[in-house]
C-alpha cells in the first residue's frame, strides 16, 4: 500500500495545487470559464475516486459534493448564477480545498482523518439550495446537511433500471447490444472501487453506458462478484466501444478484457426468427430455442461468424510516457553517478600508469569521460525542477492576506520556469512565504491615501522573480511599499544591546542586516503575521543551509527587495585543486574569476596593514592560505606563488596558493556531523571530496572564508 498512497499523495496534492491557480485566477477574472467549471468537476471526480479507493471517506464525501455542485452548474450554465453568488462560490471553494489540503496534511502526518465534516458538508449543501432555488419560489432540492445530492441520470427509462437490475448467471441482462468484460489484476483488491474508477473515468469523456454491477461505488460485496464474473460495460455501437477501449487501456490493474455481443439481445432475435422460420417451414422451433439459450445463460463470447465485433483479448498496455519517480531513488541515483566519476577518475590517473604510452588506454578513457559526464548531466537534470510551483503558492498568500488586511495588492511573478534542484526548491518554500507575508504585513502602506500622496499606484505591487546566472539562481521578492528605515532598526537594535559598535559606523546594509538577527523585530505589537521575532533568522539559517545567501535593500518610502542566492545543485561542481604546503583544496570553478602571477611591488598595504592588489581598476584584499590554516610551505614569497580573484554574493578578494594542479570534477561530501561542534563551516570549509588517486581534499567556502580570514584579526 505504501505505493499506491505514494502515488495517491501526489495526485491529490497535484490536483489541489492545480486548483488553487485556477480559482486564483478566475478571481481575478471576477468570473468562472466553462472549461473552469469542467477541470473543476473533473478533479473532484479524480479525488473523490482515488480517496474512495483508499478508503479516505472524509476527502471522498468533500469532493463528492463538491463534484456535484459543480454538476449543477455544468449542467445549468453559469449564467443561473448572480455576481454574489460567483463572489461567494469563490470562498466556498477556497474553504472546501483548504479542507482537503487539511486533511492530506493528516494523512502525510500519519494522523487521524477528521471524523465531523459536517460544516463544510452544510455550506456545500446550503449553497447549492440557495442557486438552485428560483427567486420567491421553494427548492426542488433534496440538498438538506445529512442527505447526499447525486448527480443522478436522468428518471426515464425505468424498464432499462429494472433491467439492469437483473443476472443472468454472471452475464447481467441489458438493452444495449454490447459488452466489454474486465478482469483487474489477480490481488490487486478493491475491485468494486477499481470499477468505480474506469465509470468516471467513462463518465468525463461522456460515453453513454450501462454498468453491471450497478452498485460498485457504495457495495465492497461486489468485488467478490467482479472477481469470479468480471466488470461489464454495457455500450450502443462500435464508435461507444472504441472510445471506452482507449480510456480503459489506460487504467491501473485491468489485467484483461473482452468485447462481447449481448447474449439476451442476440437470443431474443434467434428465438423471434426461428419462431418465424418454424411459422414458414413447419419445423419444430422448440428445438432450436434449447439449443441457443445456454449460450444467453452464460453470457457467451460472440462467434467469429456470427458477429461484426469479434471476442477482443489484451493485456493492459504500457500507461503513459510520464511517472512519477521518489525522491530517495533519485538521491541514489546521484550519489551512484558521483561514485562513477571518481572511479573514473581514480582508473584514469592511476599511478600504475604513469609513464606509459597506451594510446588505446587514452582513446577509451576520453570515450569514458564523455559517457560520464552525459551520464550526471541527464541525473542531475532529473531532479531539476521549475519554482513555478513555489512561486504560485504565493498567489494563495497574498489573496488571503488582501482579505484579512483589506488591502489591494496585486502579485506579480518574473521567470517562474527557472529551473532548481528539488531540494533546494523545497527548502525555500517556507523562507519566500515568510518574505512576502512581511512585504504584505508591513511593507505595503495600510492606507491607500498614503499611497496616493506619495505618487504611487493605489494598488500596490508585490514582484516576484527568478533568474539564471552562471551557477545560481537569484530570487528576489520586492515590495513598492513605505520601506524600512536604518535609523529605526539601529535605534531597535541598541535598546536590545545586539550593537557591536556605535551606531553610527553602520553602514545602511549592515543596519539592515540586524534583521536577521535572533529575536529581532521592528514590529510593536504582534499581529497573526507578524511581530513574533521568529523570523528573518529562521529565513537565513533555511537559505544557508542550501548553500545560499541573503541580502536585504530598502529605501524609505519607495520599497524593499530581499535578494536570495541560491545554488543550482549541491550534488557535483567543477572545482579547481590547489595545493598550499602538503594540503590540498579546491575550489569551485564558478567563484574564480582569474588567476594570475602578481609582483611584489603590485601589493601595497591598507591603513589596517592588510595586503591589497589592483585588479581592473579596482582594489581587492589578498588573503593567504597558509597563514589562515597556519599551513607550514616553502612558498612565501607573493612572486612565487599564484593568486587567485575569487568573489561570491557581495564579497570580491584574491586568495595566495602555491600552485593550480587542475580542473576536476569533484563530488560533494558533507561534512560529518561530529565537526558542526567545532564549527568548522565558518572557517570557510564547506564540504570534501575524493580525489582520482584517493586523496581527500577539502572545499573552501569562499563566501564564509573571508569572514573567518578576517575574524581572526
Amino acid at each position: 500500500m505504501d505505493n499506491m498512497l505514494e502515488m495517491y499523495l501526489y495526485e491529490t496534492n497535484t490536483l489541489l495545487e492545480q486548483l488553487d491557480e485556477l480559482l486564483i485566477e478566475a478571481e481575478k477574472n471576477k468570473d468562472f470559464t466553462t472549461n473552469d467549471v469542467n477541470e473543476i468537476f473533473r478533479s473532484m471526480h479524480t479525488i473523490k475516486g482515488s480517496s474512495a479507493m483508499m478508503e479516505f471517506s472524509t476527502l471522498m464525501e468533500i469532493a463528492h459534493h463538491i463534484e456535484d455542485l459543480f454538476f449543477y452548474i455544468r449542467e445549468n450554465g453559469l449564467d443561473s448564477m448572480d455576481e454574489s453568488h460567483k463572489n461567494d462560490l469563490f470562498s466556498l471553494m477556497f474553504q472546501s480545498t483548504d479542507a482537503l489540503r487539511s486533511e492530506v496534511e493528516k494523512i502525510e502526518n500519519d494522523e487521524p482523518l477528521s471524523t465531523n465534516i459536517d460544516p463544510i458538508i452544510s455550506n456545500i449543501n446550503s449553497f447549492l439550495q440557495k442557486i438552485s432555488t428560483p427567486e420567491g419560489g421553494s427548492s426542488n432540492s433534496n440538498s438538506d446537511s445529512g442527505e447526499k445530492t447525486e448527480s443522478a441520470a436522468p428518471a426515464a427509462d425505468e424498464q432499462a433500471i429494472a433491467l439492469i437490475n437483473q443476472e443472468l448467471a454472471g452475464a447481467p441482462i441489458s438493452d444495449l447490444p454490447y459488452f466489454i468484460r474486465i478482469f483487474f489484476e489477480q490481488g490487486s483488491g478493491m475491485e468494486h472501487l477499481r470499477a468505480f474508477m474506469i465509470v468516471t473515468a467513462l463518465k468525463d469523456i461522456e460515453l453513454d453506458f450501462k454498468f453491471f454491477p450497478e452498485d460498485v461505488e457504495t457495495n465492497g460485496d461486489t468485488s467478490e462478484t467482479i472477481i469470479e464474473n468480471g466488470f461489464y460495460v454495457a455500450l450502443s455501437s462500435q464508435e461507444d466501444i472504441e472510445k471506452a477501449l482507449r480510456v480503459i487501456k489506460e487504467q491501473n490493474s485491468v489485467e484483461t478484457y473482452e468485447v462481447m455481443e449481448n447474449a439476451s439481445l442476440k437470443q431474443e432475435k434467434e428465438t423471434h426468427d426461428s419462431k418465424k422460420e418454424a411459422e414458414e417451414t413447419g419445423e419444430d422451433a422448440a428445438k432450436k430455442n434449447t439449443t441457443s439459450a445456454p449460450a444467453a445463460l452464460n453470457g457467451a463470447p460472440a462467434k467469429k461468424n456470427t458477429t461484426s465485433a469479434p471476442a477482443t483479448h489484451s493485456n493492459a498496455p504500457a500507461k503513459t510516457s510520464l511517472i512519477s519517480v521518489s525522491l530517495s531513488k533519485l538521491d541514489s541515483l546521484v550519489a551512484i553517478v558521483g561514485e562513477i566519476v571518481i572511479t573514473e577518475s581514480m582508473v584514469t590517473s592511476s599511478p600504475d600508469l604513469q609513464n606509459l604510452k597506451l594510446d588505446n588506454f587514452l582513446k577509451s578513457a576520453r570515450q569514458l569521460r564523455k559517457l560520464t559526464d552525459e551520464l550526471q548531466d541527464i541525473a542531475m537534470s532529473l531532479r531539476m525542477v521549475p519554482v513555478s510551483g513555489t512561486f504560485q503558492k504565493m498567489n494563495r498568500i497574498v489573496r488571503d492576506m488582501k482579505k484579512k488586511l483589506n488591502k489591494d495588492v496585486r502579485l506579480t511573478i518574473v521567470g517562474e520556469n527557472t529551473e532548481v534542484d528539488k531540494t533546494i526548491v523545497d527548502s525555500i518554500g517556507d523562507p519566500i512565504m515568510h518574505i512576502v507575508r512581511n512585504s504584505m504585513d508591513h511593507g505595503i502602506e495600510e492606507n491607500v491615501e498614503d499611497r496616493i500622496a506619495a505618487g504611487k499606484d493605489p494598488q500596490g505591487e508585490i514582484i516576484l522573480s527568478a533568474a539564471h546566472t552562471g551557477s545560481e539562481v537569484i530570487i528576489s521578492i520586492s515590495d513598492d511599499g513605505q520601506g524600512m528605515d536604518p535609523d529605526k532598526i539601529l535605534a531597535k537594535a541598541e535598546r536590545n544591546g545586539v550593537l557591536t559598535k556605535p551606531a553610527s559606523e553602520y553602514s545602511q546594509k549592515e543596519a539592515l542586516g540586524l534583521l536577521m538577527l535572533p529575536g529581532f523585530s521592528t514590529n510593536e505589537e504582534v499581529t497573526e503575521f507578524s511581530g513574533r521575532g521568529v523570523g528573518m533568522d529562521v529565513v537565513k539559517k533555511n537559505v544557508e543551509s542550501v548553500g545560499g545567501t541573503i541580502s536585504l535593500s530598502s529605501e524609505v518610502g519607495k520599497g524593499s527587495c530581499t535578494t536570495l542566492k541560491i545554488p543550482l545543485t549541491m550534488a557535483i561542481a567543477d572545482g579547481m585543486e590547489i595545493s598550499v604546503g602538503k594540503s590540498m583544496f579546491t575550489i569551485p570553478i564558478a567563484n574564480i574569476r582569474q588567476s594570475f602571477k602578481a609582483q611584489k611591488d603590485e601589493v601595497i598595504l591598507d591603513s589596517n596593514g592588510n595586503e591589497i592588489i589592483k585588479c581592473l581598476d579596482d582594489f581587492y584584499p589578498i588573503i593567504r592560505v597558509h597563514e589562515l590554516y597556519n599551513i607550514n610551505t616553502e612558498i612565501t614569497n607573493i612572486e612565487d606563488g599564484i593568486l587567485l580573484w575569487v568573489e561570491t554574493a557581495d564579497k570580491s578578494y584574491c586568495l595566495f596558493v602555491d600552485e593550480l594542479l587542475g580542473e576536476q570534477q569533484v563530488v560533494v561530501k558533507p561534512l560529518p556531523s561530529f565537526l558542526s561542534n567545532f564549527n568548522i563551516k565558518n572557517s570557510g570549509i564547506s564540504g570534501c571530496t575524493i580525489l582520482g588517486d584517493g586523496n581527500i581534499s577539502l572545499i573552501l567556502d569562499i563566501r564564509t572564508l573571508y569572514a573567518a580570514f578576517y575574524n581572526q584579526y
